[in-house]
Protein backbone atom coordinates (compact mmCIF):
# COMPACT_ATOMS: atom_id res chain seq x y z
CA UNK A 1 0.00 0.00 0.00
CA UNK A 2 0.93 3.44 -0.49
CA UNK A 3 2.35 6.03 1.87
CA UNK A 4 -0.75 8.02 3.10
CA UNK A 5 -0.17 11.47 4.32
CA UNK A 6 -2.64 13.32 6.38
CA UNK A 7 -4.87 16.80 5.27
CA UNK A 8 -3.87 19.75 5.93
CA UNK A 9 -7.10 20.06 8.62
CA UNK A 10 -6.88 24.19 8.74
CA UNK A 11 -7.68 24.32 4.52
CA UNK A 12 -9.79 21.33 4.66
CA UNK A 13 -11.99 22.09 7.55
CA UNK A 14 -12.20 26.02 8.00
CA UNK A 15 -14.71 25.50 10.94
CA UNK A 16 -17.39 23.74 8.32
CA UNK A 17 -19.13 20.15 9.73
CA UNK A 18 -18.89 17.08 7.58
CA UNK A 19 -22.26 15.75 7.54
CA UNK A 20 -23.56 12.77 5.84
CA UNK A 21 -27.08 10.84 6.51
CA UNK A 22 -27.26 7.09 5.82
CA UNK A 23 -30.30 4.68 5.63
CA UNK A 24 -30.65 1.82 8.55
CA UNK A 25 -27.89 -0.57 6.67
CA UNK A 26 -25.08 2.62 6.41
CA UNK A 27 -26.08 3.59 2.73
CA UNK A 28 -25.39 7.09 1.90
CA UNK A 29 -28.59 9.24 1.38
CA UNK A 30 -27.18 12.54 1.98
CA UNK A 31 -23.16 13.85 1.86
CA UNK A 32 -23.00 17.71 2.29
CA UNK A 33 -20.62 20.05 0.05
CA UNK A 34 -18.00 19.93 3.08
CA UNK A 35 -18.06 15.83 3.14
CA UNK A 36 -16.94 15.68 -0.75
CA UNK A 37 -14.16 17.80 -0.48
CA UNK A 38 -12.66 16.31 2.83
CA UNK A 39 -12.99 12.43 1.21
CA UNK A 40 -12.25 13.94 -2.39
CA UNK A 41 -15.32 12.26 -3.77
CA UNK A 42 -18.41 13.93 -5.72
CA UNK A 43 -22.01 13.26 -4.32
CA UNK A 44 -22.85 11.14 -6.45
CA UNK A 45 -19.80 8.83 -6.22
CA UNK A 46 -21.02 8.39 -2.60
CA UNK A 47 -25.29 8.82 -2.74
CA UNK A 48 -25.83 4.70 -2.43
CA UNK A 49 -22.81 3.75 -1.34
CA UNK A 50 -21.68 1.99 1.94
CA UNK A 51 -20.65 4.45 4.32
CA UNK A 52 -17.27 2.40 5.17
CA UNK A 53 -16.37 3.41 1.62
CA UNK A 54 -14.30 6.22 3.43
CA UNK A 55 -13.09 3.06 6.42
CA UNK A 56 -9.69 3.26 6.73
CA UNK A 57 -7.70 0.09 6.89
CA UNK A 58 -6.27 1.26 10.30
CA UNK A 59 -9.47 1.16 12.47
CA UNK A 60 -10.19 -1.70 14.17
CA UNK A 61 -13.66 -3.31 13.21
CA UNK A 62 -14.41 -3.57 17.19
CA UNK A 63 -14.73 0.23 17.21
CA UNK A 64 -17.43 0.20 14.40
CA UNK A 65 -19.34 -3.28 16.47
CA UNK A 66 -19.73 -0.79 19.23
CA UNK A 67 -20.94 2.17 16.88
CA UNK A 68 -23.28 -0.30 15.67
CA UNK A 69 -24.27 -1.78 18.67
CA UNK A 70 -25.29 2.17 19.89
CA UNK A 71 -26.79 3.74 17.17
CA UNK A 72 -29.00 0.76 16.22
CA UNK A 73 -30.35 0.52 19.75
CA UNK A 74 -31.46 4.15 19.02
CA UNK A 75 -28.64 5.50 21.13
CA UNK A 76 -25.99 8.23 19.85
CA UNK A 77 -22.28 7.37 19.40
CA UNK A 78 -19.63 9.62 19.54
CA UNK A 79 -15.90 8.59 19.07
CA UNK A 80 -12.51 9.54 16.79
CA UNK A 81 -12.25 8.54 13.64
CA UNK A 82 -9.71 7.96 10.70
CA UNK A 83 -11.52 7.91 7.70
CA UNK A 84 -9.60 7.42 3.88
CA UNK A 85 -10.03 9.82 1.10
CA UNK A 86 -10.35 8.95 -2.53
CA UNK A 87 -6.68 9.63 -3.26
CA UNK A 88 -5.37 7.33 -0.56
CA UNK A 89 -4.66 10.24 2.30
CA UNK A 90 -6.69 10.55 5.18
CA UNK A 91 -8.09 12.80 7.51
CA UNK A 92 -8.74 12.20 11.61
CA UNK A 93 -12.47 13.40 12.59
CA UNK A 94 -14.40 14.20 15.94
CA UNK A 95 -18.04 12.18 14.92
CA UNK A 96 -21.42 12.30 16.28
CA UNK A 97 -23.73 9.85 15.18
CA UNK A 98 -27.52 10.40 15.83
CA UNK A 99 -30.45 8.28 15.02
CA UNK A 100 -33.26 9.58 12.69
CA UNK A 101 -36.84 8.41 13.35
CA UNK A 102 -39.71 9.34 11.24
CA UNK A 103 -42.74 10.87 12.18
CA UNK A 104 -44.65 7.83 13.90
CA UNK A 105 -41.11 7.21 15.76
CA UNK A 106 -39.89 4.99 13.97
CA UNK A 107 -35.97 4.71 13.21
CA UNK A 108 -35.37 5.89 9.67
CA UNK A 109 -31.38 5.95 9.50
CA UNK A 110 -28.69 8.14 10.85
CA UNK A 111 -27.13 11.30 10.38
CA UNK A 112 -23.27 12.27 11.41
CA UNK A 113 -22.03 15.29 12.05
CA UNK A 114 -17.98 15.47 11.76
CA UNK A 115 -15.46 18.40 13.00
CA UNK A 116 -11.52 17.80 12.59
CA UNK A 117 -10.27 15.84 15.39
CA UNK A 118 -8.02 17.78 18.41
CA UNK A 119 -4.40 16.30 17.52
CA UNK A 120 -4.33 15.09 21.35
CA UNK A 121 -7.59 12.96 20.47
CA UNK A 122 -5.57 11.64 17.26
CA UNK A 123 -2.75 10.86 19.27
CA UNK A 124 -4.42 8.54 22.21
CA UNK A 125 -7.02 6.91 19.62
CA UNK A 126 -3.94 6.20 16.73
CA UNK A 127 -2.33 4.28 20.17
CA UNK A 128 -5.87 2.61 21.59
CA UNK A 129 -6.47 1.54 17.43
CA UNK A 130 -3.11 -0.29 17.40
CA UNK A 131 -3.30 -1.63 20.48
CA UNK A 132 -6.22 -2.98 19.81
CA UNK A 133 -5.42 -4.59 16.15
CA UNK A 134 -2.78 -5.85 17.65
CA UNK A 135 -4.73 -8.00 19.51
CA UNK A 136 -6.64 -9.07 16.58
CA UNK A 137 -3.52 -10.86 15.15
Amino acid sequence: MSVVTPVNEEYVFDGSMIISQTDLKGIITFANRKFCEVSGYKASDLIGKSHNVIRHPDMPKEVFTKMWEMISSGQGWTGIIKNLRSDGRYYWVDTEILPVHNNKGELTGYIAARKAAAIKDIQENETLYKNMIAEQA
